[in-house]
């Protein structure tokens, strides 16, 4: 469910990497401007070898409106405001109705 791409600081180039991008589910859509996406993401046990989910809470950007329950593509960016820093940049996938 969660898709990473994440590059060095600069690459071969010298030009910039570019930016983080992840999927994840829209939780909240009450304030104006912003959704709240949760990221989970599975890591493995470092003793049992069991895969646990693992969530994590993002405010993202938008101009456009989301529903609860949307698949989005959320892009790390520079600061919005104290708790925004990524951007909304594609839906993946509408809610079921």
């Amino acid at each position: 469910m969660t898709t990473i791409q994440t590059t060095g600081a600069a690459n071969a180039a010298g030009k910039p990497a570019s930016k983080r991008t992840l999927v994840g589910r829209v939780v909240s859509n009450k304030m104006q401007k912003t959704v709240t996406v949760l990221v989970e993401r599975r890591v493995k046990h470092p003793i049992y070898g069991k895969y646990i989910v693992r969530s994590t809470r993002y405010h993202a950007h938008t101009e456009t409106p989301y529903n609860q329950g949307d698949l989005v593509e959320i892009q790390e960016g520079r600061p919005i405001s104290r708790t925004k820093s990524w951007s909304v940049t594609r839906l993946v996938t509408a809610a079921a109705a």
